[in-house]
């Protein structure tokens, strides 16, 4: 039996960070092509086709499939007769090997973990740490998943404590009518029934790294409960009418996926965690023959799609006014050109200040007339203007939407739905809500002719920059009217 050396887990860590920035796990990719074939709402399946083109592109480039290449999880099976050679704490390797694989300058992926996180929220600069759960077997080699979680789905996990009598399936079905579209669908839906409050949230985060297999599960027939349970809520939730990226659709989840664990018997702890378009995962093992190898997919596995352009509307937006706006109506799809500002949540919050302080922002910065795109892009390599840049979720910067049609902007681009008041806001002052695809950063990104920043440099990627783009593909969520594409399409799909 070979060494297991310090080098080889810190490298294969920072592989395995690499591999799942750029390549979707292939049963995913084959569960998202299903779904483009059998969709029949327009919008929905446009948003998929868009994934798959993304994907596909991430897979050819190696970049990116996501501006939020996400928090690191790693589940790590130690066996006790596994031959180590480290001095090291294997957390501290694990660690390195995660900065490793975030700072490969061929493949520059985005910081996004922040330190006091109840303070100062300082990025850490190297995406570390990791969330790590160990566990242990008594074999003789080292089990690892790696696996990145983008903050859009995370923020949409759910806990309760049920009574022993109460309903799962109600549970889980009340919330996912709840969640909306900023979890980033279609995607995977992670279940954990049983144990106690903290088991039952690692069982629904672990439940996420399986295979994509619930068509094998409805041809074969469900053998138990939970199989039961999995069929059922699969069925049943793509019957509300959610769809990709919450447009309204047939299909909404590729899979549902649970774990159990027995628990006490005076409760049911349940809990609820999808995975988004970007599902980033992989699974290998350490033998002491050196770090992981891993496989390039094939290819062949994803469709050569094209975007429908006979249903698109090229727009100039040097030539939108707040007076023609109203030519545009919800679910219309549009390719954008033209100059545009972003700004996250950070910016937003300096923008507010300096707005009420009276001061004007740094360097000239206008926002007036402006669209301003929700986006924290990733670093650019070679000849890139930007690295992948799709859109953040939308409802974070509800808080800051009054302050910003005061100051004039023509409308705002993100992903998601927006609330009641926001939604009411832009119809008060004639403005309009775009969304670009969830999941589709790097094809958002090649129509990014140039890009620079203007204000506010010291926060990084939530600074404020100037986009050039040409045909960027976006979609009139919210017209000016204040119809919302994200009440009317589910609406229309709803078949429960």
């Amino acid at each position: 039996m070979g060494k297991i050396t310090q080098n080889d887990i810190k490298q294969s860590i920072a592989d395995a960070v690499q591999y799942i920035s750029y390549y979707h796990p292939e049963d995913f990719v084959k569960g998202m092509v299903q779904a483009y074939e059998v969709e029949k709402s327009e919008a929905a399946k446009n948003a998929i086709g868009q994934i798959l083109i993304n994907s596909k592109m991430c897979a050819m480039g190696h970049r990116p499939i996501c501006q939020d290449t996400g928090s690191v999880n790693v589940f790590i099976k130690v066996g006790t007769k596994a031959n180590l050679e480290i001095t090291d704490e294997l957390t501290d390797i694990i660690n390195e090997g995660v900065a490793l694989g975030y700072q490969d300058p061929s493949n520059t992926l985005r910081y996004s973990i922040v330190a006091d996180p109840a303070g100062a929220r300082t990025n850490t600069k190297n995406n570390t740490p990791a969330v790590i759960h160990y566990t242990v077997d008594n074999s003789d080699e080292i089990e690892i998943t790696v696996a990145a979680k983008g903050g859009g789905s995370e923020n949409k996990s759910k806990f309760t404590v049920l009574n022993p009598s109460d309903s799962v399936y109600d549970w889980v079905m009340d919330n996912v009518r709840q969640m909306g579209a900023g979890w980033c669908p279609p995607g995977i839906l992670g279940i954990g029934i049983g144990g106690n409050p903290e088991k039952s949230m690692l069982m629904a985060k672990e439940s996420l790294m399986g295979q994509v297999d619930i068509h094998e599960l409805k041809a074969r027939g469900p053998q138990n409960a939970l199989e039961e349970l999995r069929l059922k809520l699969y069925e049943d939730i793509n019957k509300i009418g959610t769809g990709a990226q919450g447009l309204g659709g047939i299909t909404t989840v590729l899979d549902v996926k649970i774990l159990d664990y027995p628990c006490h018997a005076a409760s049911l702890p349940v809990a609820m965690i999808p995975n988004c378009a970007a599902t980033r995962h992989i699974h290998f093992k350490l033998k002491g023959d050196g770090p992981a190898v891993f496989k390039k997919p094939d290819l062949d596995i994803w469709p050569d799609l094209e975007l429908p352009m006979d249903t698109i509307k090229k727009v100039n937006i040097e030539d939108l006014t707040k007076e023609n706006l109203s030519q545009f109506k919800s679910g219309d799809t549009l390719l954008l050109s033209g100059k545009i500002l972003t700004a996250r949540d950070a910016a937003h919050k300096k923008i507010v200040e300096y707005k009420n302080a009276n001061k004007p922002l740094p360097n000239g910065v206008e926002l007036k007339d402006r669209f301003i795109y929700y986006v924290g892009p990733v670093d650019p390599v070679r000849d890139e203007k930007v690295g992948p840049a799709g859109p953040t979720t939308s409802t974070r910067m509800d808080k800051f939407t009054k302050d910003m049609m005061e100051i004039g902007i023509m409308g705002m681009i993100g992903k998601a739905e927006r609330k009641q008041p926001t939604i009411d806001l832009i119809k008060e002052y004639k403005s309009m809500y775009l969304i670009a695809t969830g999941g589709a950063a790097y094809l958002i990104s090649q129509s990014i002719k140039d890009a620079k920043v203007v204000a506010f440099e010291e926060l990084g990627m939530e600074a404020i920059y100037e986009f050039e783009v040409k045909d960027m593909p976006v979609t009139v969520a919210v017209d000016t009217e204040g119809v919302s594409i994200h009440t009317t399409g589910p609406a229309e799909w709803n078949c429960i």
